[in-house]
């Protein structure tokens, strides 16, 4: 159903595609009541958004979602309010009300009060006040630990800006607030995922023992935009910046992906969400210039790097659009004939294959091949061994398996091959998966 993106109700009616995909795990940014159609300004997190179709309707969706075997999780804003919540309302009417030293306030400050990048309508949360704490994670009854039980059953929390939480100049309880927010939650319920969002990425922040993990665009998202993207100069990089998409080559791209992964834990990289696109990003179609190879190409290294590989809602059907509300766009329901379905198609068996695969499940990753235009890689566990082969336009590729230990004896995406060399000779970006012996 539609209203500013769709309700719960809607989401219920469409679980059956998502199941046909093989999604595993749905993430709604924030589902409490505010005052914009994004609602990362709550006005309570008590509920969940009447517009939404309220508690009752997201308990249904949860429920209908379990039975298929799909698990909810939502946002959490943990480093600001919105305007309208009852705590920051309570603190300006009364200057001595217990909620005051929820916030930070200041006399250079318009409104008295600090508001995240100086925006009026997101104050920004102080968490020196202890009894703050107790509100949103430490307390049996807090805000974290209420959803997490029945009859809500959300299987997790992104955190909104994870990286500004708890920091503010001279405070940096940003450490300490993850790792108390994560036993509360394996208090509450061991089997759940605390993930938060980390732009300004400080390796630090990923220690293993408090975020899980991050949703991991210096890692992956941008190094794989800047190697492929079609140099549109309307595509703008990060949160809207005006500056066109730097354009990078193969060995660049690794590098970077390199220079992530070895700063963390090896259990914080498979633990993060790694994804082409987001709402707070382009639509990958646009990314990549609406060439459907190099869409597939890019979903190939989503589906076989480690990581929680996540699809933002459409990019499976190639929905475009740049970014901001533009790129927010909603499946179209009532018009198949707007869906890429060879593009889907490919989504559906890549995401079966890593599904079932324990390589790409539980292996690790060994680069063997990087050049300007394609890069090769090996996902190895004690199991199975599969080779990886992903191009960004048309090559002329021969790789020998054999001085690693290896054959190749099955196709599992892509073009068929076998034996001991990888031989590739395409005019288009090409992917590809195999399993060696």
């Amino acid at each position: 159903q539609e209203f500013y993106g769709g309700d719960f109700t809607g989401v219920e009616e469409k679980l059956d595609h998502l199941s046909s995909i093989g999604v595993t795990s749905i993430y709604f940014t924030p589902i409490f009541a505010s005052r914009s159609n994004h609602r990362y300004d709550a006005s309570s997190f008590e509920t969940a958004d009447p517009l939404l179709g309220g508690d009752e309707a997201l308990i249904s969706l949860r429920k209908a979602a379990q039975a298929r075997g799909i698990r909810v999780m939502s946002d959490l804003t943990t480093n600001h309010c919105g305007l309208g919540h009852p705590w920051i309302q309570k603190a300006l009417s009364d200057p001595n009300s217990d909620t005051r030293e929820f916030f930070y306030w200041s006399p250079k400050s318009k409104w008295g009060y600090v508001g995240w990048w100086n925006v009026k309508s997101l104050p920004k949360l102080n968490f020196t006040s202890k009894k703050l704490r107790g509100l949103m994670w430490e307390n049996q009854d807090s805000i974290v630990r209420r959803w997490l039980r029945e009859p809500f059953g959300m299987s997790g929390w992104r955190i909104d800006v994870g990286n500004m939480t708890g920091r503010y100049y001279g405070n940096n309880y940003n450490r300490e607030i993850a790792q108390s927010m994560r036993n509360a939650m394996e208090e509450t319920n061991p089997d759940t995922w605390l993930v938060a969002e980390n732009g300004d990425f400080f390796a630090e922040d990923l220690d293993g023992f408090g975020w899980h993990g991050t949703m991991n665009y210096n890692g992956f998202t941008k190094p794989i935009w800047y190697w492929i993207n079609s140099g549109d100069k309307k595509i703008r990089d990060s949160f809207g910046m005006p500056a066109p998409l730097p354009k990078i080559d193969g060995e660049a791209m690794v590098s970077m992906m390199r220079q992530f992964a070895g700063g963390i834990p090896w259990r914080s990289l498979v633990a993060s969400m790694i994804l082409l696109g987001s709402h707070d990003r382009a639509r990958f179609q646009t990314i990549v210039g609406k060439d459907v190879d190099k869409n597939v190409a890019g979903m190939t290294l989503l589906m076989t790097y480690p990581g929680v590989p996540s699809v933002f809602a459409g990019d499976e059907i190639g929905l475009e659009g740049y970014w901001g509300e533009n790129g927010r766009r909603t499946i179209p329901w009532d018009r198949p004939d707007r869906w890429n379905v060879d593009l889907l198609y490919n989504y559906i068996d890549l995401i079966q294959l890593r599904k079932t695969s324990d390589a790409l499940m539980n292996g690790g990753i060994r680069w063997i091949d990087i050049d300007k235009d394609s890069v090769a890689y090996l996902r190895e566990s004690k199991k199975e061994t599969l080779l990886v082969f992903v191009s960004r336009k048309g090559v002329a590729k021969n790789i020998d398996i054999s001085k690693f230990g290896y054959s190749i004896t099955e196709t599992l995406f892509g073009p068929e091959k076998s034996g001991k060399k990888l031989r590739i000779s395409s005019k288009r970006a090409v992917s590809g998966i195999w399993r060696l012996k």
